[in-house]
C-alpha cells in the first residue's frame, strides 16, 4: 500500500462516522472555493486551479509548487482539496517518516500509472524541509520529467531549507497569515455547518475576541480551542461558550485590552514611561501585556525605535541600532519568536542611561524656525559651483576645516537671526558626558561664548 495520508480507509471512516473526528478535519474545505484566506492564491488560471483540472489545459500542464507558510495557513488543507478535486492519482508523504526508499516506490508507482493508464500522479510532499539534500535530490527526475506533479509544504524560508535544483523546477507559492476576519469567518462556520458544531452553542463578542487571540491567525488551533471550549460548555448545560469557560478550556486568561481602543494606547504609553523611568520590570510587564493580547509586533517595534531617540538619544548611542535591529528582526520572523527580540531591545532600552537631548534640541529648533527666525544662509556658505556665484560673493572667505590643525573653524555658520542660540543641552548621563565635552570645545573654538 502507497503512503498516503489521506486514505480510502480514512475517508470512508470518517464518512460514518464525522464526529469521531476532530472538528479541523471536519471543516476541511472540499473545494477551493471554500478555502478561508489565500486568496491571491486562488485566482481563476493559478497554478492550485490549475492542478484541480480547471483551466484550458493542453500542452502546457500544471506546475509542481512549493507551499510556504507558518503552521495553521491551509497548506495541507490546499493538499488535501487537490486530492478530493483532482481527477489525478493523489500520494501523500512526510518528510517526517518518509525516506529515499519511499520516494522511489512513489516514482516508480507514477511511471506505471502514466505508461500503463495514463493517468497522472500528484505527490504531496508534507515538512520537506526536513529531507536532506540527498532525499531532495531524488525527487529531481520525476519532477523535471513531471512523472509526478508535486506539492510539496514547508514552514521554513525554502531559499534555505530546499534545494535550488528543486526550487528551480517549482512554483514557489508564499501563504500569507490568516487575519482575524478569515479565522472569524471560519469559526462561525464551524459553529453552524452540518459537519461542525451543528449550532449546539453559541459563542459572544467576547469570548470570540479572546478566542482570536489565542489562536494568532492560526486556523487549525483557533478550531482545536472552539472544540475543547464547545464539548466543556455543554457538558455543563451552558447555551454557549462563557469567556470563563474558554479561559479554563485553553488555561489562558483574557487580557483586557481593546487594540482599537482606549487600552490600545494605555498600555503602550505606559509601556514607554516604564522604559523612560528605568524600570525594566514594569516594562516587561506592559510588553508581556501587549504581546498575549495579540498586539502587532511592529507597532511595539515601532514604539521603541521612537524611545531609543526620545528618551535616549546620545546618552547610550547603542539603543537605536538595537531598536532598529529589532524592528527588523521581527518583520522578519513575527510571532512568537518575535517576543525573544522585543524583550531584548526592551531590557535594553530600560537600563540605558537616558537623555532626551535630542529631543529638546530638535523642538527648539523647529519653535524657531516656525517663529519665522529663519534668516539667510551666510554668504560664506552659499554654493559656489555655479557660474556668476563668485560675482555674488558666493562662497568667498569660507575657510575649509580639513585645511587647519585642529579641524575647526571660527566662522558664523547660523542665519545672523539665530547665531547665538544654543539648541542642544547635552547631559553628563552615560555616553553623553563625551558629547558634553565635545560641544562645549567646538562652540569655544567657533567663537561662541556662553553669556
Amino acid at each position: 500500500m502507497e503512503p498516503d495520508l489521506f486514505t480510502a480507509a480514512a475517508e470512508e471512516r470518517q464518512e460514518k462516522d464525522p464526529a469521531g473526528s476532530p472538528l479541523a478535519v471536519r471543516m476541511r474545505p472540499r473545494t477551493l472555493d471554500e478555502v478561508v484566506g489565500q486568496q491571491h492564491l486562488l485566482k481563476p488560471g493559478s497554478p492550485l486551479r490549475r492542478l484541480v483540472g480547471e483551466g484550458a489545459g493542453g500542452p502546457a500542464g500544471p506546475s509542481s509548487v512549493i507551499l510556504w507558510g507558518p503552521p495553521g495557513t491551509g497548506k495541507t488543507t490546499l493538499a488535501y482539496v487537490v486530492s478530493k478535486a483532482t481527477n489525478k492519482r493523489f500520494v501523500e508523504l512526510s518528510a517526517i517518516t518518509a525516506g529515499v526508499k519511499e520516494v522511489r516506490a512513489v516514482i516508480d508507482g507514477a511511471r506505471r500509472a502514466t505508461g500503463g493508464y495514463g493517468q497522472e500522479t500528484v505527490l504531496f510532499l508534507d515538512e520537506i524541509h526536513r529531507f536532506s539534500k540527498a532525499q531532495q535530490d531524488s525527487l529531481l527526475p520525476a519532477v523535471e520529467n513531471r512523472w509526478v506533479t508535486l506539492i510539496a509544504a514547508t514552514t521554513e524560508n525554502p531559499y534555505f531549507s530546499v534545494i535550488s535544483p528543486l526550487l528551480s523546477r517549482s512554483l514557489l507559492l508564499t501563504l500569507e497569515p490568516l487575519t482575524d476576519d478569515d479565522v472569524r469567518g471560519l469559526l462561525k462556520r464551524a459553529l453552524a455547518d452540518e459537519r461542525g458544531l451543528k449550532d449546539a452553542v453559541a459563542l459572544p463578542d467576547d469570548t470570540e475576541d479572546h478566542l482570536l487571540r489565542i489562536a494568532g491567525g492560526d486556523a487549525r488551533r483557533a478550531l482545536t480551542a472552539l472544540e475543547a471550549a464547545a464539548g466543556a460548555a455543554l457538558d455543563k448545560g451552558e447555551p454557549e461558550i462563557s469567556l470563563t469557560t474558554l479561559e479554563e478550556t485553553v488555561d489562558r486568561a483574557a487580557v483586557k485590552y481593546d487594540r482599537d481602543g482606549d487600552q490600545h494606547y494605555d498600555v503602550a504609553s505606559a509601556l514607554i514611561k516604564s522604559i523612560r523611568g528605568s524600570d525594566v520590570d514594569a516594562a516587561l510587564h506592559y510588553l508581556a501585556r501587549m504581546i498575549e493580547a495579540g498586539e502587532d509586533p511592529r507597532f511595539i517595534a515601532r514604539r521603541l525605535m521612537i524611545s531609543a531617540s526620545e528618551d535616549i538619544g546620545l546618552a547610550d548611542p547603542n539603543a537605536l541600532p538595537i531598536a532598529v535591529a529589532a524592528a527588523q528582526a521581527v518583520a522578519m520572523i513575527g510571532f512568537p519568536e518575535a517576543a525573544l527580540t522585543l524583550s531584548h531591545a526592551t531590557i535594553a532600552l530600560a537600563l540605558a542611561p537616558k537623555s532626551n537631548s535630542a529631543t529638546t534640541a530638535i523642538g527648539a529648533a523647529l519653535d524657531d524656525v516656525r517663529k519665522g527666525l529663519a534668516g539667510a544662509v551666510p554668504p560664506h556658505l552659499r554654493d559656489g559651483h555655479y557660474k556668476g556665484a563668485a560675482k555674488l560673493g558666493h562662497a568667498q572667505g569660507y575657510v575649509y576645516p580639513h585645511d587647519l590643525a585642529e579641524g575647526i573653524a571660527e566662522q558664523q555658520y547660523a542665519p545672523d537671526t539665530i547665531k547665538d542660540r544654543e539648541y542642544y543641552t547635552p547631559t553628563r548621563h552615560g555616553a553623553e558626558a563625551r558629547y558634553a565635552d565635545a560641544v562645549e570645545w567646538t562652540r569655544k573654538h567657533l567663537g561662541r561664548r556662553r553669556s
